[in-house]
């Protein structure tokens, strides 16, 4: 059973070629390539949502911990 699928992909004749230099530079198959930069690509937009969600975490914990303050030097007072 095969693990890899195959695509087919267009893009410009700028980026075709700098692939193609970074290939015979690096000894390494223009799929691989495009595998790690997949890879890449996907690793960052997950780093990028969960750090959006943390700063929206942050962000309502804040506000509570302000309410829960609040609440406090209510009672104080």
């Amino acid at each position: 059973m095969r693990t890899k699928k195959k695509i087919s992909l267009t893009i410009n004749e700028d980026t075709y070629l700098a692939i193609s230099e970074a290939s015979k530079t690096y000894r390494i198959a223009k799929s691989q390539l495009a595998q790690e930069a997949f890879s890449l690509w996907l690793k960052k937009e997950t780093e990028d949502l969960m750090a959006k969600g943390y700063e929206a975490m942050s962000n309502e914990d804040k506000v509570m911990a302000e309410q829960a303050f609040d609440a406090q030097k209510e009672m104080l007072e």
